[in-house]
């Protein structure tokens, strides 16, 4: 399982302190096209930048797909993408000419040492409940002489220089813009409340459409579905490198295929793509299935199919809130996590006061939920349902179009305006 930490993160980047500084000089020289486009997701071939793809490719775009090995490449052909190698000196080239580029996490997504000069369209990929950038300590954290001051404002100093380089940054909603603007040290105009594009396709045809197109395709990955059995996911969110303290135990295993087979319910397990823990149940069973990235880098287009969350601070919280779903929280660390990293408001207002800090806990409250218990799954449906009208200005499916445009309007497009 691979893992990732600011700490390790931060001190390679010093180290490529000379390649960014020779990229600055490449892109100063090499003038860039006025029509090519290229994308990147850290994530893989999804998220907001296959959206943004698919609606640029319908409006005749030149664009290519910047790809970090075989899996993404595979991916890409399969949906007809071009793509080019992003540490290649033709990804290197494809970034340097480009006129807009579009990434999803970092400036890595595509090639990192020739994005100056260019449109760039950070199509960030969450709404954030745990502090981002700027906001949290942890974003200049370095593995090269820890707990210097020096060095940490150094990496502060990179990042907001690295950061202003953003020109559209797509937000859900003003709250949502507001935290944004804050993290990445962005202006106003800059942090657009569009509506996010990763999420259009949970608005999208009907209820039952959707719902039927992602259990059909979960059952494609892992594994045959009964009609009638419920699905959970589990989905911890990214602890720096670290372990995830909710791993469950042996005896806490025994709770949880307990209550998965008396309510026919199936666990599908989603570690965080960097983060590390072991989810493996101590006996065999098709009750506890994996999700992880390794199977379907995007998990956006499945949550229809589910029935419950069981989450700590992830943004998936805020996404099934478009589906309606009833949200378990487990968060044995959070007031730990409060102090170390640090949440946009209080926990409490998004968990509330029943939050479970450990599995037999949040089994009880899974078990309500899936049986309905004094309407407990109706109950957690209308806070899913209070939660996205907090955070999301659009349900439409059109937030892409909106994204597209304000791009267009932004160079000069004839007939286009921009938006927010």
């Amino acid at each position: 399982m691979a893992s990732f930490s600011f700490g390790a993160g931060n001190a390679a980047k010093l180290l490529r302190v000379p390649l960014y500084a020779a990229g600055r000089i490449l892109t100063a020289a090499v003038p860039r096209s006025r029509d090519e486009w290229v994308f990147g997701c850290g994530a893989g071939i999804g998220d907001g930048a296959l959206a943004l793809w698919e609606r640029a490719a319908e409006a005749g775009e030149r664009a290519v797909w910047l790809t970090g090995g075989e899996r993404e490449r595979a991916d890409a052909a399969a949906l007809g993408i071009p793509t080019v190698p992003k540490h290649s000196l033709r990804g290197l080239w494809r970034t340097a000419r480009a006129r807009v580029i579009v990434i999803t996490h970092g400036f890595g997504d595509v090639n990192r040492y020739a994005t100056n000069g260019a449109y760039i369209v950070q199509l960030w990929h969450g709404i954030p409940l745990k502090r981002l950038g700027l906001d949290s300590p942890a974003t200049t954290r370095s593995d090269l002489l820890p707990g210097s001051r020096l060095v940490a404002e150094l990496i502060g100093r990179l990042y907001r220089g690295t950061q202003r380089r953003i020109s559209l940054l797509p937000a859900a909603s003003h709250l949502v813009r507001g935290r944004l603007e804050s993290a990445f040290g962005l202006p106003d105009d800059r942090v657009r409340v569009t509506g996010e594009p990763r999420v259009d396709v949970l608005s999208r045809g009907s209820a039952s459409e959707r719902r039927a197109r992602a259990r059909a395709r979960i059952a494609e990955l892992a594994g045959p579905l009964d009609d009638a059995t419920r699905l959970v996911l589990y989905a911890p969110t990214w602890r720096d490198g670290a372990l995830d303290p909710a791993v469950p135990r042996p005896d806490e295993w025994d709770a949880i295929l307990r209550v998965l087979e008396d309510r026919d319910a199936v666990l599908l397990v989603r570690s965080h793509p960097l983060g590390a823990g072991d989810y493996t149940p101590p006996a065999e069973t098709d009750r506890v299935r994996a999700l992880g990235s390794g199977l379907v880098a995007d998990v956006t287009p499945l949550l229809p199919g589910l029935d419950v969350l069981v989450t700590d601070y992830s943004s998936l919280l805020y996404d099934v809130a478009l589906v309606p779903l009833p949200v378990v929280l487990l968060a044995p660390d959070a007031e730990d996590y409060a102090t170390e990293r640090g949440f946009y408001g209080t926990y409490a207002e998004v968990a509330g006061a029943d939050h479970a800090t450990d599995w037999r806990d949040a089994v009880a409250q899974l078990d309500a939920v899936l049986g309905d218990v004094d309407g407990e799954h109706a109950r957690r449906v209308e806070r899913s349902r209070a939660l996205d009208a907090r955070v999301h200005a659009y349900a439409d499916g059109r937030s892409t179009d909106r994204v597209y445009r304000a791009i267009r309007a932004a160079l000069g497009a004839p007939g286009t305006e921009s938006t927010g």
